[in-house]
């Protein structure tokens, strides 16, 4: 005998497909979607299939948007500092930060050749073209702290530096091998701020 009727069994199934969500949780989730009114569930499945529609990637840095432009890229009045990150949940996270007032540029991954992902692979030649376009007086790189993150902002740098732009990455105040999205905002503004510059 199954332990769950098919309706409930596919439900169970989808929602442990979510990241960091078990068979148990994702047990838990569909009880509670099943045990809720009709109203949440058909809210729940607008919005998901709404953010799925509706929402792309930002012509000019990559971050997800549902208009043509992001709202920082929209944003008249940021500085010509570019900040590079790995995913979009980066961008998020480095907002925490308040005093940061430039824009950013959305890699879509980082270089790992375990994963058969090379420079190709990410969304460095927009950000090319957007340097040889824009008046850029400095690219932050914050990728992640590990491995793959470095020799991703290394690659960055040497393709950088002869455009004759600065170049710095954030202050290792973050730990090795930790992820931006699961940090504070004081522990980012002070990795931002004691940045170094990479010769």
């Amino acid at each position: 005998m199954k332990n769950f009727i098919a309706p409930m069994e596919r439900l169970v199934n989808q929602l442990s497909k979510l990241p960091g969500v078990g068979k148990k949780t994702a047990q838990r989730y569909a009880y509670h979607i099943i045990n809720s009114d009709s109203i949440f569930a058909r809210e729940l499945s607008e919005s998901i299939i709404d953010a799925k529609t509706n929402i792309h990637y930002c012509t000019r840095c990559g971050n997800f948007t549902d208009k043509e432009l992001c709202d920082v890229c929209a944003a008249p009045d940021r500085q010509s500092i570019i900040c590079v990150v790995k995913e979009p949940k980066d961008v998020s996270a480095m907002e925490k930060v308040k005093d940061f007032n430039g824009t950013y540029h959305v890699l879509h991954g980082v270089i790992n050749p375990l994963e058969n992902k090379g420079p190709n692979d990410l969304n460095i030649k927009s950000l090319l073209t957007r340097l040889n376009k824009e008046k850029t007086s400095e690219v932050i790189i914050a990728t992640n702290p590990d491995v793959e993150g470095e020799a991703t902002a290394i690659y960055l740098a040497n393709i950088i530096k002869p455009l004759g732009i600065k170049v710095s990455r954030i202050a290792q105040g973050i730990s090795m091998g930790s992820e931006l999205e699961y940090q504070d905002a004081v522990t980012l503004s002070h990795a931002l701020e004691n940045r170094v510059r990479m010769d």
